[in-house]
């Protein structure tokens, strides 16, 4: 049976490991990193104003939408297909409601409520 002092063992063994990859990596990605940079001609100046904009915003950066297009509407209302004992409803689209799946559970069936 393995130890915490094995397990420890090996957390430094494999840490250590990860570390020299790291190193003998780093450079070769520094070097990708600035031919994509040249191709693109991104400046350092880019990098750090979307790096204050991301911080500040804390959100990931999306792509921009072309000139002209509208934002579409996120949902649009759908009728009521089920219609539980207390007047609740759910459209049958989504995980199924609490109120649903607990009267399935007491042995009733989904289509019972179907309106």
């Amino acid at each position: 049976m393995i130890n915490l002092i094995q397990i420890q063992t090996q957390i430094q063994k494999l840490q250590k490991q990860a570390d020299d990859i790291k190193a003998k990596e780093f450079k070769h990605t520094v070097e990708e990193i600035l031919s994509k940079m040249r191709a693109f001609g991104i400046t350092t100046e880019h990098l750090r104003t979307a790096g204050s904009r991301a911080r500040k915003s804390k959100m990931v950066a999306k792509p921009l939408r072309a000139a002209g297009k509208e934002k579409k509407a996120s949902s649009t209302k759908v009728a009521a297909k089920f219609r539980g004992p207390n007047g609740e409803t759910w459209s049958g689209r989504g995980l199924t409601p609490r109120w649903l799946a607990n009267l399935v559970v007491e042995g009733k069936k989904k289509e019972d409520f179907v309106i």
